[in-house]
């Protein structure tokens, strides 16, 4: 098989996993639900758990030579080292807070790195039904149609997502807000809508054109976005302007022209 064969193969088997999880999430997100608490304001339900375990079953399945990564087994086993190896890296629910609330943000992530890159992207939310898809080299879709950044210049006119992240401590929180107040001067508007994947395909498809997030939960939150972004023409980096790192808890993105702004605006924002 040539590598063009092999990775629409690891996206479609990846696309019917995101589809089948969808329905669980789907189906939990109108009943009752039984939540536990991971941390202060970090939650976990038993769809998570069983999502994850479908997710890991089918692609192990097709893939059984390759490596996994995802947020339930990690918090349950301890930290998971990323190597050069296929590596599939989950997050079963994004948004957990949202699905908590019946509040229609969350979705499945899936992301595929090989040799630390990410290579394949899935991120599926059930509830409005948008399937956002991205290989290396090939584009990025929603639902099947190509997406593109927005064409955003300038920083004042620009639509930014963050989020609060899970640490109440009054510090965070005060660094948090500080951050939040000094580019509210600078932006448009701001939106935290709960899901660090979704955000970063809302960069991908133009609905917002600046996200950061600092300290967020893991790979598992950006490894599926950060290939979308990249295919729809956007930029993925590290909110000090370096190479953004999958395992740093730091990510940024945006389309090409707003970057070095947003950058700037970050470092005056500290």
């Amino acid at each position: 098989m040539g590598e063009n064969d092999l990775l629409e193969q690891f996206l479609s088997v990846a696309i019917e996993a995101a589809k089948k999880a969808g329905e669980i999430i789907r189906k939990g997100f109108h009943e009752k639900k039984n939540v536990e608490h991971k941390g202060q304001v970090d939650l976990v339900t038993e769809t998570d758990k069983a999502c994850e375990d479908l997710i890991f079953n089918h692609l192990k399945q097709h893939f059984p030579d390759h490596k996994f990564i995802g947020e339930e087994t990690t918090a349950a086993n301890g930290t998971t080292e990323l190597t050069d190896h296929p590596t599939w890296i989950i997050d079963p629910l994004d948004g957990t807070t949202n699905f908590v609330h019946g509040f229609p943000f969350v979705c499945v992530s899936i992301g595929l790195t090989i040799g630390k890159v990410p290579t394949v992207g899935v991120v599926y939310n059930p509830i409005i039904n948008e399937l956002f898809t991205g290989v290396r080299g090939k584009g990025a879709f929603l639902n099947e149609t190509p997406i593109k950044v927005s064409s955003q210049t300038e920083l004042v006119k620009s639509l930014l997502a963050t989020e609060v992240g899970t640490k109440r401590d009054k510090s965070t929180v005060d660094a948090t807000t500080n951050r939040i107040n000094s580019l509210l001067f600078k932006v448009r508007s701001l939106r935290m809508s709960g899901s660090c994947a979704l955000n970063l395909c809302g960069i991908a498809c133009g609905r917002l054109d600046l996200f950061y997030e600092l300290g967020f939960g893991g790979p598992w939150d950006v490894a599926g976005g950060a290939v979308i972004v990249q295919e729809a023409g956007g930029l993925v980096f590290d909110p000090s302007g370096k190479e953004f790192d999958i395992t740093s808890q730091r990510v940024a993105a945006s389309n090409p022209y707003v970057k070095d702004a947003f950058v700037q605006a970050l470092k005056e924002a500290e």
